[in-house]
């Protein structure tokens, strides 16, 4: 459906997703979720958003949902209230405006429960082009909105439309702050429309990650170990066909050549068989770019060998780690390249880097390389298993605390 020219005739118009209600004008949509208002932690909110939670934790459909209801628990949503705490006080934003990415069902859920827990009224543009996994989201938000607090449909909106500059540009000057996740051209292009004078822009552009392993340490663990650690990295990388900006692209080996070589190869056949045991598969479509993409790199000079384990596993050996591609190469592409140190990664990170797992190094190690770093790239350093484990401090950014405002109380 057009936002443009759809049934609302001249009118901009959208498609309100949840609580489900049609087609409505954007003028209607902003003035019913501005009649109320909510407070940072508003009990209302917050039973729902743990309701909500609890069903996602049934769901069986879609596995990726079951880290969205943990998330959601109880004890997890008064940590997040708990480090709001301070001299100030804490009050609501307002109006949040989000445009989540497409090819990530799930960021659109994190982004708004945070903002909704902190007393926010939202409206979220779900893309119409969003898959199974986000309809099992709106299908579950609508159910548990039937023991929720009026208050909760009352300031909550998760709406559709096809590119529209109409829309985006009334939901922009409306909104004390805009969300905006998805890359630097989305960024770029939603950015075009201006905000209210006090109102700021919180971006989510394009970003990369990568695996750093210790090989010899890889090579001394228990083989239960390396099974487990290869089932957490398939779940980092195939869970949204390694399209998810923390989804490892280029495996980093440190230490001797023979032992890289040897963890490597132990790595690759414990990978190919955790995916074979989920019974992932990738489509003739996705097989074909995926060849295209790696021998686009052997015939670059950037790789020197290149090896293929069915459809669903490929690995690029890297001429050198400074050639580590940042791109999509399609989903369980993975370059593989070898470091002498950890340190080594210092001159190799970029500022679009997010996010770093990890098997083998210390944590005494890894703050090193993050104070090395000095803000040039990486935000995030996890075990494998927990790269799209969402936390309330993203990109850098500690949501609760953008979601807010101080305010100054003296007596």
């Amino acid at each position: 459906m057009s936002g443009d020219a759809s049934r609302g005739g001249s009118e901009a118009v959208v498609e309100v997703r949840w609580p489900a209600a049609g087609a409505v004008s954007v003028d209607e949509v902003l003035r019913q979720v501005s009649s109320q208002e909510l407070a940072v932690g508003d009990e209302r909110v917050r039973g729902f958003l743990v309701a909500f939670g609890r069903r996602l934790l049934k769901e069986r459909r879609h596995p990726e949902l079951g880290p969205l209801g943990f998330f959601l628990r109880p004890s997890e949503l008064a940590r997040v209230l708990d480090g709001l705490r301070g001299e100030h006080l804490r009050v609501p934003r307002g109006l949040v405006f989000h445009v989540p990415p497409a090819n990530v069902d799930t960021v659109f859920v994190y982004s708004w429960a945070l903002s909704a827990l902190m007393g926010n009224r939202n409206v979220v543009r779900l893309s119409p082009r969003a898959g199974a996994v986000a309809e099992a989201v709106l299908g579950t938000l609508q159910d548990a909105l039937a023991d929720a607090d009026p208050v909760v449909a009352g300031t909550q909106r998760i709406v559709s439309y096809d590119r529209s500059e109409r829309v985006t540009a009334a939901l922009s000057s409306a909104c004390d702050l805009r969300v905006i996740w998805g890359g630097d051209r989305a960024v770029t292009e939603i950015r075009r429309h201006p905000l209210a004078p006090h109102a700021r822009d919180l971006t989510f552009p394009d970003r990369s990650s990568f695996a750093v392993v210790r090989a010899p340490a890889w090579l001394a663990a228990p083989v239960a170990a390396r099974v487990e650690a290869a089932d957490g990295f398939a779940n980092d990388a195939y869970w949204f066909d390694q399209a998810a900006c923390s989804s490892p692209r280029t495996v980093y080996w440190v230490g001797p050549p023979d032992d890289c070589a040897a963890a490597r190869a132990d790595f690759t056949a414990c990978l190919a068989e955790a995916v074979a045991r989920r019974g992932w598969a990738v489509d003739a479509a996705m097989a074909v770019e995926k060849r295209v993409a790696t021998y686009g790199l052997a015939a670059d000079g950037v790789a020197r060998g290149i090896g293929f384990h069915g459809n669903v596993l490929a690995s690029v050996e890297l001429a050198t780690p400074e050639t580590a591609p940042r791109r999509w190469l399609g989903a369980g592409t993975f370059a593989h390249t070898r470091l002498d140190a950890l340190g080594d990664l210092v001159s190799l990170v970029e500022r679009r880097d997010q996010t770093m797992t990890h098997f083998g190094f210390e944590r005494a190690e890894l703050e090193g390389l993050a104070r090395a770093l000095g803000g040039r790239g990486v935000d995030r350093m996890v075990p494998f298993g927990a790269a799209l484990s969402f936390h309330r401090v993203w990109d850098g950014e500690d949501l609760p605390a953008e979601y807010t405002r101080l305010v100054t109380v003296s007596s």
